[in-house]
């Protein structure tokens, strides 16, 4: 009988993660233990998706709010500090904000508007529109601001992330100055000495600082790449992708993934004679259309995957072949041609029509995003997913 169901994701239960746990062994017992209880086998191409935040947990790759003050503070001296193109968030900067500001005597925060990098909203365009404020020549103080759009709160956090910022940055005893603008060489007119926290952007950033005579500029990405007095780091993105653990305690993104999930899939090749793909899973790549916020706070969705994830798909769109190629068909014989179609289809199938609309988005952040959906961030109990018939097609 011809397989009737397509892609199949399930969230997985396990243990609570410790740090020094043994992972590799935990996710392979609980996917066997899930196959057992739900009567389901492994198939040859499934997807196992690992949440960052247990690798990192397992890893112990935690720092505090003072091993962030030393490094920033050996790399500024006690220059003030431009800190700007920060996301507005509580869990993701706000900790990281305590750490740089415990190191600065005066802190001047430059803030993007209408939104941060990542979509959360100070103001609406319409807000733009009505007081012709124009976000990518205007630079505003902070007087400026409040005169022209007073006081706004978050849409779902209910939090004034300007006052909320400043007011952190003066309780951890440095000199707080806000302003507003969307051009990186702005804040030097306030200071030589800039610390750059987009994320996605951050490349470009630092090339147009230096370009317009910056002294001393840092990202995000290179605080914490190595160890401070026994802290955890990452060397790749330092303090990218960290979130909050407790009040003076951060988690960064997990390190050597690559080598956990080239592990767990041998382990399940010598446990199941299948050829299982494995990917660590941070944020996923959607934005949400109601709060228009871009979910990819991380640095990346998947900061290690096996080799079978490499690549984009390359898919052809069945309606097309159906409305075009094979509009005079139906039936038996459509299906037919169809599965022809698909089965000789090339391995390159950029510049195809019958590919358009396909998303030629990375494997890895398709999947990492569906792998995202399903294990929710809260309370859900899933940082495991299975992932079932993500390779197969219609023919299958």
């Amino acid at each position: 009988m011809e397989r009737k169901v397509g892609t199949i994701s399930r969230g997985v239960r396990c243990p609570i993660i410790r740090e020094n746990d043994n992972l590799a062994e935990i996710v392979v017992n609980s996917i066997l233990e899930a196959c057992e209880a739900e009567k389901f086998e492994l198939r040859n191409r499934d997807v196992i998706g690992i949440t960052e935040s247990i690798v990192a947990r397992a890893q112990g790759n935690y720092a505090t709010i003072d091993d962030i003050a030393t490094d920033v503070k050996a790399k500024f001296g006690d220059q003030p500090i431009g800190v700007i193109f920060p996301i507005l968030s509580r869990n993701r900067f706000a900790i990281c904000l305590k750490g740089i500001a415990k190191a600065a005597k005066k802190i001047i925060l430059m803030l993007s508007y209408p939104s941060d990098e990542v979509g959360n909203a100070l103001l609406t365009y319409d807000q733009l529109d009505e007081t012709g404020v124009n976000p990518y020549s205007d630079c505003l103080t902070l007087q400026e601001y409040r005169n022209i759009f007073g006081y706004q709160k978050h849409e779902f956090t209910g939090v004034d992330y300007i006052n909320y910022y400043k007011e952190l940055i003066e309780e951890c005893g440095a000199e707080a100055e806000i302003i507003f603008s969307n051009q990186a060489k702005h804040i030097l007119k306030y200071t030589k000495n800039v610390l750059t926290c987009d994320i996605h952007t951050r490349v470009r950033t630092k090339r147009l600082l230096k370009e317009a005579g910056a002294e001393k500029v840092y990202g995000l990405d290179e605080i914490l790449t190595s160890s401070i007095n026994g802290s955890g780091y990452n060397e790749f993105y330092g303090l990218l992708g960290s979130n909050k653990s407790t009040e003076t305690k951060i988690k960064l993104f997990p390190r050597k993934c690559t080598e956990l999930v080239e592990k767990i899939q041998q382990i399940f090749l010598e446990k199941t004679n299948k050829h299982i793909e494995v990917m660590v899973y941070g944020d996923g790549a959607f934005k949400d259309p109601q709060g228009k916020i871009w979910e990819l706070a991380d640095p990346v969705v998947s900061p290690g995957f096996t080799k079978g994830l490499i690549g984009t798909p390359n898919e052809l769109k069945l309606k097309y072949l159906a409305d075009n190629d094979y509009k005079d068909l139906s039936g038996e014989a459509l299906k037919e041609a169809i599965s022809k179609s698909i089965k000789e289809k090339t391995s390159n199938l950029v510049g195809n029509m019958a590919s358009q609309g396909t998303t030629p988005r990375q494997l890895t952040d398709l999947i990492g995003s569906l792998c995202d959906l399903t294990s929710g961030s809260g309370d859900k109990g899933t940082p495991i997913v299975l992932i079932q018939g993500y390779f197969d097609n219609y023919t299958d």
